[in-house]
């Protein structure tokens, strides 16, 4: 009987020890300090196949850059001791300072986001727009027929970011308080860590400058300069979108984990499985994200503009958002946070992550979120103060150089700002992740819930005035 009753006792404890994982930690428990990497590996064979080959890709492409920026500054300066048509002296100091700038400007933003989150998103929504307009005017004082092209280019896009944010004006409260929410607590050693992937990113930038300035000078003895500059912009484009999304994966883990389980995890252990176990895929998504976003967005500008038109142009408007449904089900910024949490392949993280925000009905929320456009507006108005700073710049020292240095300096100050401020993007998106996968979990306020009960009264009062209309 004593063997028994002790069997049927422990037993007993086993369940309850079983049982308690289970049950959510409470809103005041004391988080859980999380040291120790444990990474599980949720990826198929072809996703690892996948993933070792662009990891394999992106440093091979690190290397050969490398090869041809040394190649080409060493072989453009002495091709061009010769010539002296290249003046090196006036055309790397305007954009060796805009880069630099553009460092200072996107860790100031990044700062001024953290402590000032409730008035960050109005200001970038009317501030962008006379950083682009001003850009603009620059470019069209220039006088060359580039750069009239380029300045009328600013012009219209500072007009449409102008009517943007009035239209997006209803959204301002729901995108500070989400922004608010979300990085009122930021993970231990961001600002350390944003400081050093702006270091590296300056660093990169500047190696690069140096390339496209060695193909400058070998403009006269070689008709592949363009296209060498062109490879170095590739390079730059997807080096800083993989450290912008290595810093996505890090945070967002790290903030996941304190979502959903109040576990704080070392921002240092998670950094080194991104490096260790991700670079594939955020090799990965650094190229599929840009590509889809610009399908996307071309596939609605062309669906807002084309209407029911039956014009040729705008005759495949369906086809075309079909197509960007099924894109970005396959590749999405939100699928960064189950890529850092769960170990997943890109695409698999993707497809699930947006197949679960369509079951809880968070799908129109994700498209009406504005911390995208407050990541890429606060690019933009970056971009347009390095490329004022350097086209100012060249209009005193060489003013044929100013329009090429205008548009290098916007491109490095746009990626600079994004990779400053994707800690932020990130802590959004890991919360939007946690709440889908738990909404009922006590680790987040009503935020949310409120929200989605605006946007279902909206449109049953728009399905109401459609009824009377129709009556009428």
């Amino acid at each position: 009987m004593l063997n028994n009753s002790s069997t049927t006792t422990q037993s007993q404890i086993f369940q309850i020890q079983a049982q308690v994982p289970q049950q959510r930690l409470p809103q005041f428990t004391v988080p859980i300090k999380a040291q120790v990497s444990n990474f599980p590996n949720r990826t198929t064979v072809a996703g690892q196949t996948a993933r070792r080959v662009f990891q394999i890709l992106f440093y091979l492409h690190l290397f050969l850059v490398a090869v041809l920026v040394i190649f080409l500054v060493i072989y453009g300066f002495v091709s061009d001791a010769h010539t002296h048509h290249f003046h090196p002296q006036k055309w790397y100091p305007p954009l060796l300072a805009s880069t630099a700038c553009a460092g200072i400007v996107g860790f100031t933003w990044q700062c001024i986001t953290a402590r000032h989150s409730t008035r960050v998103v109005r200001l970038a929504f009317w501030l962008t727009p006379l950083l682009t307009c001003a850009m603009g005017i620059m470019f069209i004082c220039i006088g060359t027929a580039v750069s009239l092209a380029v300045g009328i280019i600013a012009l219209v896009s500072a007009l449409i970011q102008s009517l943007y944010g009035c239209w997006a004006s209803p959204r301002f409260e729901y995108g500070t308080k989400i922004l608010s929410v979300s990085i009122a607590f930021p993970p231990n050693k961001t600002q350390g860590l944003t400081l050093y992937s702006i270091l590296i990113g300056i660093l990169y930038c500047c190696f690069l400058v140096a390339g496209i300035g060695g193909a400058r000078a070998t403009e006269n003895r070689t008709k592949l300069a363009a296209f060498f500059i062109f490879l170095m912009l590739l390079s730059l484009g997807w080096t800083m979108q993989f450290l912008k999304n290595a810093m996505y994966v890090t945070i967002s883990r790290v903030k996941y984990m304190h979502f959903s389980g109040g576990v704080d995890m070392d921002t240092r252990v998670a950094f080194c499985d991104t490096i260790k176990h991700l670079t594939g895929c955020v090799s990965i998504g650094s190229i599929l994200v840009p590509i889809i976003v610009l399908f996307r967005g071309f596939a609605r500008t062309t669906s807002l503009v084309g209407g029911d038109t039956d014009e040729f142009m705008f005759s495949c408007v369906s086809c075309y958002m079909g197509i960007a449904s099924l894109l970005v089900i396959r590749g999405n910024r939100w699928g960064f946070v189950h890529v850092g949490v769960y170990n997943k392949g890109f695409v698999q993280a993707s497809s699930d992550t947006w197949e679960m925000f369509i079951r809880v009905g968070l799908l129109e929320l994700i498209d009406l979120d504005l911390t995208g456009a407050f990541c890429f507006l606060s690019g933009v108005g970056t971009g347009a103060i390095c490329s004022l700073v350097s086209g100012v710049w060249s209009l005193v020292m060489h003013k044929s150089y100013a329009t090429e240095l205008s548009i290098y300096a916007f491109l490095i100050g746009y990626f600079m700002c994004r990779l400053a401020i994707a800690w932020a993007q990130a802590c959004v998106s890991a919360y939007y992740v946690a709440y889908a996968e738990n909404p009922q979990s006590t680790h987040f306020d009503s935020t949310i819930p409120v929200r989605l009960e605006q946007l279902n009264r909206s449109q049953a009062l728009q399905i109401f005035r459609a009824n009377n209309f129709s009556r009428v």
